[in-house]
């Protein structure tokens, strides 16, 4: 289409100015986000789609540069009811539009029936069926709803991506229909950074913490003449009974997991499959007793440790370097009397492979003391690049000194939460998928990685392993997804520094002495 010239009372104000204050947060996030591909996993009727017809429409009625926007979903009621929430749109800007039009298009030798609004733009607006032929000849933003429940989703997507050749937007939403469908696939791929989309996940809690449940009263209120009031409790009463009507579908339906997600995250034989008996799991534990013994003495004993059991992989890690160009990176789950202490070394290979060097395993272990063997092996490994330790808890004070010693950019000092594992430990598994990683043949890190499941979506520790007081908490599987956050923070650009100090000729009257002042004593400052 031909972008006409602004209009000489267009505002020039946000684009969404004209709709902020009747979008919720979690609305006005999604709109704002101007990616090529955008995609969505939600939960059912929170109103993006309501939300997306009015972007359609801004777009389409804008005088400089209005965009075409082709609606997708799957069945026919759907694309007229977007249509008709369109022009309604359209209604309340005070846009002019032309009626809903239902019109037949020649595609390809293929007849296409669609639902459509003009503007005076002549920018439009297209529902269409969800036949990947749809799209073909066709320009400007591509909206696929429910993407999970289109037939040949996959096919359709490829259409779509054409678009972005000459400057388009792809949208993909949709709640989830099962794990193994196409769109769960889809978010697992960008989840794990192996497609460049942006990606955003509303589930239920989400939308009420934005205001949905207050939205909903005041669209009753509207609807009956009686006024509601919110409240908290009632707020939770409405998603329980929500809930339970959902039944067993309610976690796929409003917390966007998608069916059979609950299911161990890391599947066994995927981990067998990238376990090597060569890589060696070294492990210092000592007492309560030994916490109290003299500081000079515990240095001494850690120092005999790691000559005898971590100096060797060291030395071989160093030695593999001298043949080939590796790159060390570091991650670190801290414990101290309950739960292990893992610290992960890892080699980055010339391919961008991860290979274990080393595992150290730490129980009831002093904090200066894993100071100790963090700093031997930052200090041994090949090429140092990164650490990433956990700070959260325990790890607060470990990380804290480690960053001292070495620097902020070398040594990442990780809050955890559900957003660092939404974001990192997807990642982390996908390179067990790609066959990218090793870790050792270990019991232990082999129990590690299995009690990380899904909970509303998300990979977190589900449980402790282990008794008689030698529980594990997962400590391996965050071990390595911490080196995997330190790879990806990689600040490559950082250099360490050290200054010596020289004397400069004329200098010493600056420093409050005089220069004949061979002795070196302070003058009057």
């Amino acid at each position: 289409m031909t972008p006409l010239p602004p209009s000489e009372n267009e505002s020039s104000a946000s684009p969404h100015s004209r709709i902020d204050g009747v979008l919720l947060g979690y609305q006005r996030r999604w709109l704002a986000d101007t990616a090529e591909v955008k995609v969505c996993e939600k939960s059912r009727r929170i109103g993006l789609t309501w939300a997306e017809a009015a972007e359609a429409v801004l777009a389409a009625a804008r005088r400089r540069s209005p965009w075409d926007t082709y609606y997708i979903s799957y069945n026919r009621e759907m694309t007229r009811e977007f249509i008709d929430t369109c022009a309604d749109w359209a209604l309340r800007f005070g846009e002019a539009a032309s009626e809903v039009e239902e019109v037949v298009i020649e595609n390809e030798g293929e007849d296409i029936n669609a639902f459509r609004i003009t503007f005076p733009t002549r920018a439009k607006i297209l529902a269409l069926p969800s036949r990947p032929t749809s799209l073909r000849g066709m320009q400007g933003r591509v909206v696929i709803d429910e993407a999970a429940f289109v037939p040949d989703l996959s096919e359709l997507l490829k259409a779509a991506m054409a678009l972005l050749i000459w400057g388009a937007q792809v949208i993909v939403v949709s709640t989830h229909n099962g794990i193994d469908n196409p769109f769960n696939e889809l978010v697992s791929e960008v989840r794990a950074g192996k497609a460049p989309h942006s990606l955003h996940r509303i589930d239920i809690e989400d939308a009420l913490a934005d205001g949905l449940y207050r939205r909903i009263l005041e669209r009753r209120s509207a609807v009956t003449g009686a006024a509601e009031a919110w409240t908290a409790e009632g707020e939770r009463q409405w998603l329980a009974d929500l809930v339970a009507r959902y039944g067993e579908g309610a976690q796929e339906e409003l917390y966007c997991v998608p069916s059979q997600g609950s299911a161990k995250y890391f599947p066994r034989a995927l981990i067998e499959r990238a376990m090597s008996g060569g890589i060696p799991v070294v492990t210092y534990e000592r007492n309560s007793e030994w916490t109290y013994r003299p500081e000079a003495e515990r240095q001494a004993d850690c120092a005999e440790w790691i000559a005898e059991y971590l100096a060797p992989a060291l030395a071989a890690a160093r030695a593999r370097a001298a043949k080939e160009p590796v790159r060390s990176y570091l991650g670190g789950d801290v414990g101290r009397s309950v739960d292990l202490s893992v610290f992960a070394l890892f080699l980055e290979t010339a391919k961008l492979d991860l290979e274990a060097a080393v595992y150290v395993e730490m129980r009831n272990v002093p904090f200066h003391q894993q100071h100790q063997v963090f700093c031997a092996l930052v200090d041994g490994a090949p090429r140092f690049s990164a650490a990433a330790l956990d700070a959260r808890g325990n790890g607060q004070m470990l990380a804290e000194m480690a960053a001292q010693k070495y620097g902020p950019a070398y040594v990442h000092e990780v809050m955890i939460s559900r957003k660092t594992y939404e974001q990192y430990m997807p990642r982390y598994r996908a390179r067990f998928e790609d066959r990218t990683i090793r870790v050792p043949r270990h019991a232990g890190v082999l129990d590690d990685h299995r009690v990380v499941v899904l909970d509303r979506g998300v990979p977190v520790i589900a449980e402790r392993t282990g008794e008689g007081g030698k529980q594990r908490h997962g400590d391996s599987a965050v071990a390595g997804m911490l080196a995997e956050y330190a790879v990806r923070n990689d600040d490559s650009t950082y250099q360490p520094y050290s200054v010596t100090p020289v004397r400069v000729t004329g200098s010493a009257r600056w420093l409050g002495r005089d220069e004949d002042d061979e002795d070196g004593d302070e003058g009057e400052r």
